[in-house]
């Protein structure tokens, strides 16, 4: 008998958003996956086997899906977020292009989480309301001179920017110098949201101008955002952070930079 790997999204931290799809598939499972702050999260039942590990491990988490799911178990691999941004998803398909194991008859599906950036959007208006782009600040996986050129690309284009993992105790100062990237190439005093435990008990929300940004305000439990030159806060009921969906050449907010 052959088993299934589902790799799922747990979402950003509060149970209510769990999409009712993954909920179904962990009370499906015999086996959960995944690191241990996230299957911590999981509600333990009779006859559910959990298999947690720490940070770093998700080859290892990938193949161990692969093997019990070869026993003919059914197995959830956990993400928060959403699985397949800078998650498990991409870790586990990694794992299974390489592997010589014969896993042709598992069922292998991948259910959709809500990612902690649209979560954080949703927190404080429509940030995310025009083109935007996601950039990982960790180096663990590739330079540093990649994530400059990006960085450096994305201001020049007007995007917001979104950025996950922007510090942690073995990265310091990479925020730091992204920052400084954009205080330099900006062409204006751009909005910046520090999300912070995004619908955690501890959730902590700032928006802060571009050039009182501090690399301090910022963790591994922090989304960043960074606005474009046309976003805007407006101050009504509460103060709310949003992006204009219209944008044209001719727009007094266009503006290029020939800074290098």
């Amino acid at each position: 008998m052959i088993g299934s790997v589902t790799i799922v999204g747990l979402g950003p931290g509060s149970k209510n958003l769990i999409s009712p799809e993954v909920s179904k598939a962990i009370e499906k499972a015999s086996d959960i996956v995944g690191y241990y702050k996230y299957t911590n999260r999981i509600d333990k039942r009779e006859n559910l086997r959990i298999h947690s590990s720490d940070n770093k491990y998700e080859v290892s988490r990938a193949k161990l899906a692969i093997d019990l799911a070869l026993e003919g178990k059914n197995v959830v691999i956990i993400s928060s977020g959403d699985p397949g941004i800078f998650a498990m998803s991409s870790a586990f398909f990694e794992f299974v292009e390489k592997t010589s194991k014969n896993i042709e008859d598992i069922e292998i599906n991948v259910l959709p989480g809500i990612s902690s950036m649209l979560a954080a959007s949703s927190r404080v208006g429509a940030p995310l309301g025009h083109d935007f782009c996601v950039i990982n600040l960790s180096d663990n996986l590739k330079p540093w001179k990649i994530l400059k050129k990006r960085i450096i690309s994305a201001i020049k284009s007007d995007f917001v920017v979104v950025f996950f993992n922007p510090r942690s105790k073995t990265r310091p100062n990479t925020f730091k110098k992204a920052l400084d990237i954009f205080k330099k190439y900006s062409v204006c005093d751009k909005f910046v949201l520090f999300a912070k435990s995004v619908y955690k008990k501890n959730e902590d929300l700032k928006i802060v101008k571009l050039s009182s940004a501090c690399y301090t305000m910022a963790d591994m439990n922090t989304l960043v955002v960074i606005g474009s030159n046309l976003s805007r806060v407006i101050k009504k009921n509460k103060t709310f952070f949003y992006t204009p969906r219209t944008y044209s050449l001719e727009s007094s907010h266009f503006k290029t930079d020939s800074k290098s």
